[in-house]
């Protein structure tokens, strides 16, 4: 597989590209996996995601598997464990914030029935197929992502500005920005 073309970004590292391999850009629909991935983007603001991948297996010891529940009810010994646990990114402005969007999550599950119906609004419900023919035409941010970011905000999550949330989009396949030449674009 090694002689594959594949999205530049991924090609530094086998945990990059067993990522590129397998997940990113695939569209997912289960509410569990898209709140870890809102939480790690979060998490990797001012970071590399090679950073964030290897503290995911920490991560998801230590906010419980993400399950939003579980983490809306943090109290102030957790977040002293959390600050603590070398295994992750032991900011105290991300781990407030992943406490707080678990609230803000579980408050949108409530009233669309899923995270997944409302996330997948702001794609019409299905992916954006882009065609770039290089990393340089990949954008930061999209007037769905700014749109995506600006609700989130409203509805009190944090962590969430446009480039984190097209990042988001990227990794969970509301978007498929693999190059064209890369072998997985046209499997997406």
């Amino acid at each position: 597989m090694s002689k594959l073309t594949r999205c530049g970004w991924s090609t530094s590292d086998s945990l990059y590209i067993q990522y590129h391999d397998e997940e990113w850009g695939v569209p997912v629909h289960d509410d569990s996996k898209l709140f870890e991935m809102l939480i790690l983007e979060g998490a990797q603001a001012g970071l590399s995601w090679i950073t964030i991948l290897r503290k995911r297996d920490a991560y998801r010891k230590a906010f419980n598997r993400f399950n939003a529940a579980k983490i809306a009810r943090f109290d102030a010994r957790k977040r002293r464990q959390l600050l603590a646990n070398a295994g992750i990114v032991r900011n105290r402005l991300k781990i407030d914030a992943a406490i707080s969007n678990a609230k803000a999550f579980l408050a949108i599950q409530e009233e669309f029935g899923s995270f997944n119906a409302y996330i997948w609004q702001f794609v019409g419900g299905s992916p954006i197929q882009n065609r770039r023919k290089s990393l340089k035409e990949i954008p930061p941010t999209t007037k769905e992502s700014d749109l995506m970011s600006k609700d989130l905000k409203q509805r009190g999550f944090r962590f969430v500005g446009s480039t984190i949330c097209y990042a988001f989009m990227q990794a969970v396949g509301m978007v498929n920005d693999h190059i064209t030449s890369c072998y997985r674009y046209k499997q997406l």
